[in-house]
């Protein structure tokens, strides 16, 4: 027969653990709807800067960073091929890669809602990037000021629009499985400083306005964000993988 004061005992656990549950629950929704917010600034970011474009506004300021660039590069010869090598981070091949490895580990481990999500996202990412061009219409600079000639259209830029949505997607999903705040900091901080450097890469090399790589961020992340809100709410626990 249990003594009152173990009952008291069991019961305030039980009553600490019902608080606990309902905070975690509480700080779940908060970071959700922060989430949320960041990726309807960005999508606004977005339309605001690409009807800056549009009108010509910008030219002044991506003239003046692209003639910068081939300062840099004239000066510098040997950050060109840095450039490339990371540029070549966000092209069509190193992204269809790591989002096929990655949406092959999910359905591994039987997260397949969420690898059909990703999958999705990605896809359906790309083919919005390229209606987007199609819309804007917008030209790539010169070749005269380009290090590599690269064809189609220019806003928003597809390396830096793709590498958020693939590394920030997949930092995402990464963190989650670590339970420690710095552990999940500094894997987000390595995603995002993969998409900087792919968009950084096309301004120093001549093949996009700045613009374009400022719009390809804003809709990258935006999306990215988008999607893996959904993940969160319609896809369940993947094994191993700790929301």
């Amino acid at each position: 027969m249990s003594s009152p004061d173990a009952a008291g005992t069991v019961a305030t656990l039980t009553a600490v653990q019902r608080l606990r549950a309902r905070l975690d629950g509480d700080a779940s929704l908060v970071n959700a709807l922060l989430v949320g917010l960041l990726a309807v600034l960005l999508l606004l970011a977005f339309v605001v800067g690409g009807a800056e474009v549009m009108e010509g506004d910008t030219h002044s300021f991506d003239l003046y960073l692209l003639q910068g660039a081939q300062s840099v590069r004239a000066g510098h010869p040997w950050l060109a091929a840095i450039m490339r090598d990371f540029s070549a981070l966000g092209s069509t091949a190193v992204m269809t890669l790591f989002t096929v490895i990655t949406v092959g580990y999910l359905a591994l481990v039987s997260a397949r809602a969420t690898a059909l999500l990703v999958a999705t996202s990605v896809i359906t990412g790309a083919f919005f990037v390229q209606f987007l061009k199609a819309g804007f219409g917008r030209l790539r600079p010169d070749v005269g000021f380009a290090d590599l000639v690269a064809t189609g259209l220019s806003f928003p830029s597809g390396h830096a629009s793709m590498s958020a949505i693939v590394f920030l997607t997949l930092g995402a999903l990464i963190a989650r499985t670590r339970s420690r705040v710095p552990e999940r900091l500094y894997i987000l901080a390595a995603a995002a400083l993969l998409a900087l450097l792919v968009g950084i890469s096309r301004v120093l090399l001549g093949v996009h306005w700045a613009t374009d790589v400022l719009g390809g961020w804003a809709f990258g992340a935006a999306w990215a964000m988008a999607w893996l809100l959904l993940a969160r709410f319609l896809a369940p626990r993947p094994v191993g993988i700790n929301a």
